[in-house]
């Protein structure tokens, strides 16, 4: 065999001074690595954050599939563990508020608890290599998900407020929010209510106008739950002293809520409240707004009239807009185009075009009108006329033409006239360009289920007389006041034993006829007076039409009492 050359002797020489760089190389940025790791898992334990080494970490596609590779990498996070009703996330950086925001969406979707662990570098590069094996997905959306099947099993198992409380004291603080607005929807509530008091977290339903204790849950659990409710709503997580407002989303299968969130600093934390609003037209039926007898004629007449202005009334919460889109939806047809100019726009119609003012871009209600205007409507809805450049746009388009649907803040029907000249809206424009006045509230209704006939006391009996006594003989609502029956709600599992269940409106209308013009143009005008002037022309007031009503078997006499009188 013969001996190598010095060639060879040098290669080989070569490839062994290679090799070894190599593996010197590689031994060198093994501990560079460990260094890292270290360093990181040091970190984490001065910052009090949870830590984990991912390398070699073995992360189920399932589990990987849960985040998003462009939020993934956006965000420095990673999903390596899901299982046991807990869901763990990886990130540089777990205190990012937008890591907790994508975080506790996970949560929310899979109903799991979960924890952030601070990783290093090198652990999110190694996970990140495995999305290329996988499909590619979509990006979470933002908001709540409640699928079908959950409110279906909330059915089964809540029979009452009791049934509830004991439920949510049983909750993850994950799925606390979630459950406290799946409870909300399904008990057809306004508005949630969570404050902070000193020993613990009180939750409250606003049903049917009233507000009820649902539950409380331990302080502790506070900063998660008002950290988790700002998230969602894109308010700022740090900030506590001022007010805050924000929106999202509640999703079942293919209907949306839109929540109004709205934060305010107290003495032990925070006052959050939320309201519902339901973005379907369900329920927006003129015929069962609760018009009834003459009333209902004579709304009837006035929606048909081509022009003029119908103007509702009432405080905040009597149902305004409600009756203002239930009236839109009866008028909706071809060849009637219908806009509408709103903050915000709490239904969506089909075939009406609804705008939103945006007070950032100086949209306003009055801006938005006069370019309404321009679009030539047949019929414009402006959700409230607050001041003299508004109503002064709104009466001129009631004279060229439009009919004009819009709300005030008054107490009464025969209220609203002196609240527009008190704006500066000179009396012979506002006299002929009104036709109808309506002023209302809502009351609960009696639960079909427990409702029983009872006799009132003597004294409520004399006082409900004196009321309806006042109704013209010749008026065909007048009742006979010698055979008088009244019903009332015993209490029972269908209206969590409250006796009522659901609201309906009680109204006055204020027709607008020669006279009442005449009265407006005289400038000798006063709220007593205009009552005066509207009961004399068989106007029947609120506290009337909430009392037929509870002759009719709808509600009760104390529930009329407590909200017309």
């Amino acid at each position: 065999m013969p001996l190598p050359s010095i060639d060879d002797l040098l290669k080989k020489q070569g490839e062994v001074l290679s090799e070894t760089q190599e593996k010197y190389t590689e031994k060198i940025e093994e501990i560079r690595l460990k260094e890292k790791e270290e360093e990181t898992k040091e970190e984490a334990s001065s910052l009090g954050d949870s830590y984990i080494n991912l390398t070699g970490f073995p992360i189920a596609p399932e589990t990987l599939k849960l985040l998003p590779k462009e939020l993934a990498d956006t965000n420095k996070m990673v999903s390596f563990f899901h299982g046991g009703g807990e869901t763990r996330i990886g990130a540089l950086d777990p205190k990012n508020e937008k890591v907790k925001e994508i975080a506790y969406q996970i949560g929310e979707r899979q109903h799991s608890n979960i924890r952030i662990y601070k990783i290093s570098i090198q652990s999110l590069k190694n996970a990140l290599k495995l999305y290329a094996a996988l499909p590619t997905i979509k990006e979470i959306k933002k908001g709540v998900e409640i699928k079908s099947e959950d409110i279906e099993k909330f059915r089964r198992e809540i029979k009452s407020f009791t049934d509830l409380a004991e439920k949510i004291k049983g909750v993850s603080t994950t799925n606390l929010v979630t459950f406290i607005v799946a409870g909300a929807v399904e008990s057809k509530v306004s508005d949630i209510h969570i404050e902070a008091e000193e020993n613990d977290v009180k939750i409250r339903y606003r049903i049917d106008g009233i507000l009820q204790d649902v539950a409380s849950v331990p302080k502790e659990n506070w900063k998660q739950i008002i950290s988790r409710i700002k998230l969602l709503s894109s308010l700022k997580l740090n900030i506590t002293t001022r007010p805050q407002d924000g929106r999202f989303t509640i999703n079942i299968d293919n209907e949306k809520t839109d929540v109004r969130v709205s934060t305010i600093p107290t003495a032990y934390g925070e006052s959050v409240v939320m309201r519902l609003l339901r973005s379907e037209a369900a329920g927006l039926d003129f015929e069962k707004l609760g018009f009834r007898g003459a009333s209902y004629e004579e709304m009837k007449r006035q929606i048909e009239r081509p022009n003029g202005m119908i103007i509702t009334t009432g405080p905040t919460g009597s149902g305004k807009t409600t009756t203002l889109y239930s009236i839109l939806t009866k008028l909706n047809r071809p060849g009637v185009k219908i806009i509408t100019l709103e903050d915000p726009i709490e239904y969506r119609l089909e075939g009406i075009n609804q705008s939103q003012i945006d007070h950032s871009k100086e949209y306003s209600f009055a801006k938005g009108l006069k370019s309404i205007l321009r679009q030539d409507p047949d019929i414009v809805m402006v959700g409230e006329i607050r001041d003299l450049e508004t109503a002064e746009t709104a009466i001129q388009a009631a004279l060229t033409g439009h009919l004009l649907l819009s709300t005030i803040h008054t107490n009464s029907a025969a209220g609203a006239i002196p609240r527009f000249l008190s704006m500066g809206v000179k009396p012979f424009l506002l006299a002929p360009a009104l036709n109808a006045i309506i002023a209302q509230r809502l009351i609960r209704k009696i639960c079909p289920e427990c409702k029983k006939e009872y006799q009132p006391s003597t004294e409520e009996l004399n006082r409900v007389k004196d009321i309806l006594s006042q109704i013209p003989e010749d008026n065909k609502d007048r009742p006979d006041l010698t055979n008088l029956k009244f019903y009332k709600g015993a209490g029972c599992v269908a209206c969590a034993e409250m006796g009522y269940k659901g609201r309906v409106g009680i109204y006055e209308i204020f027709v607008i006829n020669k006279e009442v013009e005449q009265v407006i143009l005289s400038a000798e005008i006063s709220e007593y007076k205009m009552q005066e002037i509207a009961v004399k022309n068989g106007m029947i007031t609120m506290a009337q039409d909430g009392l037929l009503k509870a002759l009719d078997g709808i509600t009760t006499i104390e529930e009329v009492f407590r909200v017309a009188e």
